[in-house]
C-alpha cells in the first residue's frame, strides 16, 4: 500500500450524439430495433403479469401492493437486464453514449422503453424510474448542478440501502446462526477456494428477505465482539511496549519510530477506538495528543501517508468527537504539510520537510510525482479548510485535480508517474494500473464529489469517464473459473495481474453505483454494480485459495488456471482493501454472504497473524508453519480492523450514503452538506 490516487474528471460520452445524417440511412435498423424493444415489452409485461408479487418486492417497492401492471412490467425488464453478462451491459452503456436521444424524424419510444433501453437524459430521470418501477425504490437521484457546484449545498433526498435483486427465489443456503462467546481460533483451519461459484459474474442468486436480514445482523453482533477484542489486544500491546511511537513490534515487543515520531499508530487508530466503543482508550489517547504530540521532531515525511494517516486521523477524530485538541493538532501538521506546494508547479511534490518547509520528490522516483499521492489530499484539506476557513487549503489541492483533467488521458486512465517540473505537467510513463501508485486517484473522483454533496460535476465526470475507460480497456475474465479481474497495461500491452489493493474497487464501484445521478437502474449503473460484485468475488478467492486463507501481495492470472501467486510477491502486509469492500458491499445491498467471507478471513488472521504481543504481517501465505514477522502497520488497527468491524455491526452510526466519507485510510468524516445543517 504504498500508494492511492485522486484525479480530475473527463467530461463522460453520455451527452454526446451522432449526426443526423449519419442515423437517415438506417431506417431498416431502426424498424428492427423498435420490433425488438416491442417484443421485449411484451414479454416483459407476461413476466409481470406472472411474478408480479415477486417482481415487486424484488424491486424494492413498499407501497403495499399499489405497484401497476405497467411497474412489474418495467421492473421484469430490469430484472431481464440483471441477467446480462457484463459485456451485454457494457455495449447498452456505449450504444446509450453513442446516442441518448431520438432523432427528431424518428418514432419515439415509450417513455417506460426509454427507461429501460437507455435512461432519459434530463433533470426527471430517477423520478421516471421510480415510477415506471410503480414505486419508491429507495434511491434518490442526486440533483443536478450547475457547472462550478455550489460549496455549501443543501442535503439532497436520503439515499437508502437496497436489499440486492435476485432473479431467484432460491433461500440463502449458508448458516446464519451466531458463534459462541469463544471461538477457539488456533484449530481453525481454511475451508479452501472455490466455494461459493454461485457469486463469480456478479449476479446476486437468492432472495434476501427482511427475516434473513434480522438473523445476519444478529449472527453479525455475535461475531463483532471477537473482532473488538482483536482490537483490545493489539492495542494492549501497543500501549505497553510503543505508547506514543510509531509503531509496535510485535515480536520482539518494542516500537520503532519509521514514521516520523509522530505516535502515527495512536493517531492512526483514533476513530477505531471511538466506533468501536473503546471511549476510556480514546480520551487517554486524546490526553496524549494535547500534552506530547508534537511534529518537531520529524524531518522528510511522505506528504501522501502522513496526510491520509495522521491529518486523516486528527480530523476524523474531531469529526465524531468535536474535541478542539485533535483540530488544533491537526491545523499544525496541515500548514507545515502544505509546504508541498510551495514550488512553481499547482502539482505538489511528494515529501516535505516538517521542520523547515523545505520540499522535494522522491529520488526513486525520477524526481517525478506519483499521480496517485497527489490525487489524495483533497478529502483531508478541503475538510480542514471548512473547518478553519482558510480556503486556500481547498482551493490548491482542488487545482490539483484541474490540472489532472486538463491533461486528458484517453479513456480516463492516468499513467502514475507526472513531471511536475514541465510547464504545463506532462505524463513521465506509460503504465496504467488500479494498484499500487494510481488507486486511491480515482477513489478520491468520486469521493470529492460525495463529500461536497454531488454539486461539482467535474469529479464525477472524471470517475464516470475512467471507469468506462476501465471496462473498455483493462476488465478482464479468467479461465476456466470465470474470475473477473482488473488488469494492468504497460506501454500498450496487457499484463494479467492484480494487486490486492485493487480490491478496493469492487466497494468503490458499488457507491458509484447506488449515487449515480442516471439512478442505480440504469444500464451504466448496473454495469458498475454488477463489476463490483464480481471483482469482490475474486478478491474473496484471492484469500479462500491460499494455504493459510490469506492473501497474497498480488497475483498472475493464466490461461486455463485463473491465477497463482505473483512473483516475488507472497506476502500479506495486514492489508484491507478487500474487507472495505466487503464492507461497502454488505452495507448497501444487505447480501449475508459479504460477512460471511469477511469472517472467514478474520478468522484466518486470527489462526495466522495474531502474535503475543498484537499481530505481525506473514512473508508467505503458502505456508502455514510460519511465525508472523515482526511489522504492524498503522492501516491494520485504522483501516482492516474497523472494516472488518464495521462489516459486522448493524448498529454503527456510520451512513456512506447520506452522512459520511471515508478518506483513503478508512477516516469518516462528515459531508459538507451534513456539517452546514447540524451548524445551521
Amino acid at each position: 500500500r504504498t500508494v492511492k490516487q485522486s484525479v480530475i474528471m473527463v467530461k463522460p460520452s453520455l451527452g454526446r450524439r451522432r449526426g443526423t445524417a449519419a442515423r437517415r440511412g438506417n431506417g431498416s435498423r431502426t424498424m428492427l430495433l423498435i420490433g425488438l424493444v416491442g417484443l421485449l415489452v411484451i414479454a416483459a409485461l407476461l413476466l409481470g403479469m406472472l411474478l408480479g408479487t415477486h417482481l415487486m418486492s424484488s424491486n424494492g417497492g413498499n407501497d403495499g401492493g399499489s405497484t401497476t401492471l405497467r411497474g412489474a412490467a418495467v421492473a421484469g425488464v430490469h430484472q431481464l437486464m440483471r441477467s446480462k453478462t457484463m459485456d451485454e451491459l457494457d455495449a447498452l452503456v456505449r450504444d446509450h453514449n453513442k446516442n441518448h436521444k431520438n432523432d427528431d424524424d424518428e418514432t419515439p419510444l415509450e417513455a417506460a422503453d426509454v427507461n429501460v433501453i437507455h435512461p432519459a437524459d434530463d433533470d426527471d430521470h430517477a423520478k421516471k424510474e421510480k415510477d415506471a418501477a410503480g414505486g419508491d425504490d429507495g434511491i434518490a437521484a442526486a440533483a443536478d448542478a450547475d457547472a462550478g457546484g455550489d460549496k455549501s449545498p443543501s442535503i439532497h433526498p436520503q439515499l437508502k440501502p437496497t436489499t440486492a435483486k435476485s432473479t431467484s427465489t432460491d433461500p440463502y443456503p449458508y448458516s446464519l446462526d451466531p458463534v459462541g462467546e469463544t471461538v477457539d481460533f488456533k484449530s481453525w483451519t481454511p475451508p479452501g477456494g472455490k466455494r461459493f461459484t454461485e457469486y463469480t459474474s456478479g449476479t446476486t442468486p437468492y432472495l434476501i428477505t427482511d427475516a434473513m436480514r434480522r438473523q445476519s445482523d444478529d449472527q453479525a453482533r455475535s461475531r463483532r465482539v471477537h473482532i473488538k477484542a482483536a482490537m483490545q489486544h493489539a492495542w494492549k500491546g501497543y500501549s505497553d511496549y510503543a505508547y506514543g511511537s510509531d509503531e509496535v513490534l510485535p515480536q520482539t515487543h518494542s516500537a520503532n519510530n519509521n514514521w516520523g515520531n509522530m505516535g502515527t499508530t495512536l493517531v492512526d487508530s483514533l476513530d477505531t477506538l471511538w466506533l468501536m466503543g473503546l471511549k476510556d482508550e480514546f480520551w487517554k489517547a486524546r490526553d496524549w495528543c494535547r500534552e506530547s504530540l508534537t511534529f518537531d521532531n520529524a524531518r522528510s515525511v511522505s506528504v501522501f501517508e502522513t496526510t491520509i494517516r495522521s491529518l486523516g486521523g486528527l480530523l476524523a477524530a474531531y469529526d465524531w468527537s468535536h474535541d478542539a485538541i485533535f483540530l488544533e493538532k491537526a491545523q499544525d501538521l496541515g500548514a507545515r504539510l502544505f509546504h508541498a506546494f510551495d514550488g512553481n508547479s499547482d502539482i505538489p511534490n511528494g515529501q516535505v520537510n516538517l521542520q523547515n518547509g523545505a520540499t522535494s520528490n522522491v529520488g526513486w522516483t525520477g524526481s517525478k510525482v506519483i499521480i496517485s499521492e497527489a490525487g489524495t489530499l483533497q478529502i483531508e484539506y478541503r475538510y480542514l479548510a471548512k473547518m478553519t476557513g482558510k480556503t486556500e487549503y481547498a482551493e490548491k489541492t482542488e487545482k490539483v485535480f484541474q490540472v489532472f483533467h486538463d491533461m486528458n488521458p484517453p479513456n480516463g486512465l492516468y499513467p502514475y508517474f507526472i513531471n511536475n517540473r514541465a510547464t504545463p505537467p506532462t505524463f513521465a510513463n506509460n503504465k496504467l494500473t488500479f494498484g499500487a501508485m494510481s488507486d486511491s486517484l480515482y477513489e478520491y473522483m468520486l469521493k470529492i464529489w460525495l463529500q461536497g454533496g454531488r454539486t461539482e460535476p467535474l469529479y464525477r465526470d472524471m470517475y464516470d469517464t475512467s471507469m468506462d475507460g476501465m471496462h473498455r480497456e483493462l476488465l478482464q475474465t479468467s479461465t476456466p473459473s470465470g474470475l473477473t479481474y482488473i488488469a494492468d497495461k504497460n506501454n500498450g500491452q496487457l499484463d494479467h495481474k492484480m494487486d490486492h489493493l485493487v480490491c478496493f474497487m469492487g466497494g468503490l464501484l458499488a457507491l458509484g453505483a447506488y449515487t449515480d445521478p442516471l439512478g442505480l437502474e440504469s444500464p451504466r449503473a448496473q454495469r458498475d454494480l454488477k463489476t463490483a460484485k464480481a471483482l469482490t468475488y475474486t478478491c474473496y478467492q484471492m484469500y479462500a485459495r491460499m494455504n493459510t486463507g490469506i492473501s497474497a501481495e498480488y497475483i498472475q492470472f493464466h490461461d486455463g488456471s485463473d491465477f497463482s501467486i505473483g512473483r516475488g510477491a507472497p506476502h500479506y502486509l495486514l492489508r484491507p482493501e478487500a474487507f472495505e469492500s466487503f464492507f461497502i458491499l454488505s452495507y448497501l445491498t444487505g447480501d449475508p454472504v459479504y460477512r460471511e467471507w469477511g469472517w472467514e478471513c478474520f478468522s484466518a488472521i486470527e489462526r495466522y497473524c495474531r502474535t503475543e504481543t498484537a499481530y505481525g504481517a506473514l512473508h508467505d501465505v503458502g505456508a502455514t508453519d510460519k511465525k508472523p514477522e515482526n511489522k504492524m502497520e498503522s492501516f491494520f488497527l485504522a483501516e482492516t480492523l474497523k472494516y472488518l468491524f464495521l462489516l459486522q455491526d448493524p448498529d454503527t452510526e456510520v451512513d456512506i450514503l447520506n452522512k459520511h466519507v471515508f478518506n483513503t485510510e478508512a477516516h469518516p468524516m462528515r459531508i459538507f452538506p451534513v456539517i452546514d445543517s447540524e451548524s445551521a
